[in-house]
């Protein structure tokens, strides 16, 4: 979806809104059908959010995938802190979760995708829950900027972004996303 000069607006905190809260309820929404397309259905489908912010938007999406399919999918938090590479002295824990992936479509919901690092290591750490059938990655954002060859399955919106520019998606009541210079 293109950027449009009518989709921002300045806040007095210096930010630029990218999409309001209702432009993101929809977002999520167009998201939850994708996948449950993608996936013909939700039977096979475990959703991981990834910390932090990728949590509350993979419980919006399981929520919308339950409305959708009449089902009771639920959205298990991911911390990948301990498998990141600027993190090296770091144990993988226990998984946290007693959740089997073997043979599911896994799906991991984040923010934004930005040099890759981070869904890299998401990779990793949905290893510990079995060996899935397939990984897919759905983000809101998706701006650019790769350090490592990881494309989403899924996005939102992708927003061109510089490099200095911090994307920032409130996930308090009301989701929302913002551009800071």
């Amino acid at each position: 979806m293109p950027f449009s000069a009518l989709d921002c607006r300045i806040s007095d905190m210096g930010r630029t809104l990218i999409m309001s809260p209702a432009r993101v309820q929809r977002t999520l929404c167009r998201l939850a059908y994708e996948i449950v397309e993608r996936n013909q259905g939700s039977d096979t489908i475990e959703l991981f959010g990834i910390r932090e912010s990728g949590v509350p938007l993979a419980r919006t999406v399981a929520q919308e995938i339950n409305a959708i399919e009449g089902t009771k999918l639920t959205a298990y938090d991911l911390d990948v802190t301990p498998f990141r590479d600027d993190q090296p002295d770091q144990e993988p824990p226990a998984a946290p979760h007693d959740v089997d992936v073997t043979g599911r479509d896994v799906i991991l919901v984040d923010d934004v995708l930005f040099t890759g690092r981070t869904a890299r290591a998401a990779l990793d750490a949905v290893l510990q829950y079995g060996r899935p059938q397939s990984i897919q990655l759905v983000v809101l954002i998706d701006r650019g900027h790769r350090e490592y060859p990881i494309q989403p399955d899924c996005t939102g919106r992708l927003l061109q972004t510089k490099h200095r520019e911090e994307v920032v998606v409130a996930t308090d009541d009301d989701s929302a996303v913002y551009v800071e210079d």
